[in-house]
């Protein structure tokens, strides 16, 4: 943690060797009492008596010029009027996370030019490997290999997406909470909440996605494209980290982490609906999602501006609760289903692609699906923020419908199924990965080109004062679309 409160001060300089960082902490930085660690993302804990009341323990120790600036930053901080995040303030704390390294003692160091060159190659390499085992081209048109804080920076944008949702439900939340003849009065109060929401929410989300920087090896480790499109990006530092015990070659585990990136790659650039279908999942989760107010209600009834830690502990422990409804279960159930079916179709062509190249292709895949159920503390922050756990339940039974598919209906018939989202497998589906793989299906090219043509007649039925949607053709297409789907039940 660094000197200055919440962590809100300036990340160091930027120096020739990454975030190793020209300028020391001068409490010697680091993960001590006050670092963030994997039981403790947040580092609250700032040394004696500085635990419950982070502002405390801090403003007894500055000086003069440092309380001041104090001051200053909580000024900006109560005075911010952006969205629900503050996303200035989260990618500051990310990058001073990032520098402050791992609780292994392992610091973020820029990429140097053999790192550089050797992740160049292996995506590459990885590239002409899948080309034997998906129908999907290549989705790179980038390869790079990114230090932490370059991942921190090129995620944000789509962590923006995740947690804003969220974020506005408990901003619109602060301002139910009071009764209706007080709301007027509280304007100021509510205001000032809200601005010290959305810099609560800014502080948090930046230091778990500063401590996620130090787990990942790629931008789709969450089974979501968190990079931009197109850009195959490795993490050599976390490679090189998850590699140490595992008691295979460097190499074999870039080239398997490669395979892998490449596959998501293909995947999200030629599946054109999917990056929005993934996103529009977790959004539609995140709407279903409801704010504890009585929590709530309790941090306002006692919200004193001298300690806005309050507001701090109460986004920590979490506030949301997800709501027991048909339409919050269904959308869970497809999101779940969605992270599942990349996370298989992923890990099934890469272990094709793999098995009879590398010797560990079996430990290293193991060792992967292990990781990504499991998770870790920043996937846990994560949950606790926005109510919702980025990991895929059942990548095991999806992975082996895939393979099942691969054996029945070859490498065209299985990729074929991702042309449309309703030709893709279901949870029930999932269950019975024999019976959706034997089913005959539907070809939806046709199902898309009757759709089509039904509404251009609708269109014109609409402009001539007719009700669209009532053709007969149409009405039949459904009919015959329902019966025929390949096992999705709908």
């Amino acid at each position: 943690m660094s000197d200055t409160p919440f962590g809100f001060g300036l990340p160091p300089e930027e120096p020739e060797n990454g975030d190793e960082g020209k300028k020391k902490d001068p409490a010697g930085g680091g993960h001590g009492a006050g670092g963030p660690s994997p039981a403790n993302p947040f580092g609250f804990g700032l040394g004696d008596g500085g635990a419950d009341n982070p502002f405390a323990a801090m403003f007894g120790s500055l000086n003069p010029n440092d309380l001041g600036a104090a001051f200053q930053q909580l000024g900006q901080m109560l005075s911010y009027e952006g969205g629900p995040v503050n996303w200035d303030m989260a990618k500051q704390i990310a990058r001073q996370t990032v520098s402050q390294g791992t609780a292994d003692g392992t610091k973020d160091e820029s990429v140097g030019p053999a790192e550089r060159t050797a992740v160049e190659e292996a995506l590459r390499l990885a590239d002409l490997w899948l080309d034997g085992v998906t129908s999907l081209p290549s989705g790179a048109t980038t390869a790079v290999a990114w230090s932490r804080a370059e991942w921190v920076e090129e995620t944000l944008p789509a962590w923006r997406q995740l947690a804003d949702p969220v974020a506005e439900r408990v901003g619109i939340a602060m301002g139910s909470v009071l009764p209706e003849e007080m709301q007027a009065m509280a304007g100021p109060l509510i205001g000032m909440m809200r601005s010290m929401g959305g810099a609560m929410f800014g502080q948090q989300i930046g230091q778990a996605v500063g401590v996620l920087a130090g787990e990942v090896v790629g931008s789709t480790d969450i089974g979501l494209p968190l990079g931009p499109a197109g850009k195959a990006a490795l993490l050599p530092l976390n490679i090189e980290a998850l590699g140490k015990d595992l008691g295979v070659p460097k190499e074999e585990v870039r080239l398997y982490l490669a395979l892998r990136e490449s596959a998501h790659q293909r995947l999200f650039a030629h599946v054109p609906w999917l990056r929005s279908h993934l996103f529009g999942a977790v959004e539609g989760y995140a709407r279903g999602i409801k704010v504890d107010t009585t929590k709530l209600e309790d941090v306002v009834g006692q919200f004193d501006p001298s300690h806005p830690e309050q507001l701090q502990e109460a986004l920590q422990q979490g506030m949301f609760q997800p709501e027991d409804t048909p339409q919050q279960k269904a959308a869970l159930a497809r999101l779940e289903t969605a992270l599942a079916l990349v996370e298989g179709w992923v890990d099934a062509v890469v272990h094709e692609a793999a098995s009879t190249r590398l010797t560990s292709a079996g430990a290293l895949r193991e060792t992967l699906r292990r990781r990504r159920a499991s998770g870790g503390p920043a996937e846990q922050t994560f949950a606790t923020l926005i109510g919702l756990q980025l990991r895929p339940r059942r990548l095991r039974d999806a992975s082996r419908l895939w393979a099942s598919l691969t054996d029945a209906r070859g490498v065209d018939g299985r990729d074929a199924l991702w042309e449309h989202p309703d030709m893709l497998p279901t949870a029930t589906d999932l269950d019975d990965p024999d019976g959706f793989v034997h089913r005959e299906h539907l070809d939806f090219s046709e199902l898309d080109k009757m759709l089509g043509e039904a509404a251009s007649k609708g269109a014109g039925a609409g402009s001539e004062g007719e009700a669209p949607g009532n053709d007969d053709g149409e009405g039949k297409g459904a009919e015959d679309g329902k019966d025929g789907k390949d096992g999705s039940g709908r």
